[in-house]
């Protein structure tokens, strides 16, 4: 896997992980009781954003450091993923 691989899976986790932290534990202006003129009551009052972005940080790395372990060490490979067999051995020999 080279450094750009490595990375792009970083942030593909990173993104992904992230959409699924920001809903935990929001605080919405209805909750709080304090809806702002011109604003619904579902905004966010309190967010918390540094802090998801740090737990999201750390789930992200052990989940990139696992997937990557399983592809370095081939325990998962491309041809373990083509299910209707349409790969095309490259350097077959006759």
């Amino acid at each position: 896997m080279s450094v750009t691989s490595a990375f792009v899976l970083f942030a593909v986790i990173w993104f992904l992980t992230f959409l699924i932290v920001i809903p935990f534990k929001i605080k919405t202006q209805g909750d709080m009781g304090v809806v702002l003129k011109g604003t619904q009551a579902g905004a966010p009052e309190v967010h918390d954003l540094r802090k998801k972005a740090i737990i999201t940080t750390g789930v992200s790395l052990i989940l990139w450091l696992l997937i990557t372990i399983l592809i370095v060490s081939e325990i998962v490979t491309i041809e373990d993923i083509d299910l209707f067999g349409r790969m095309v051995e490259v350097n077959k020999q006759s």
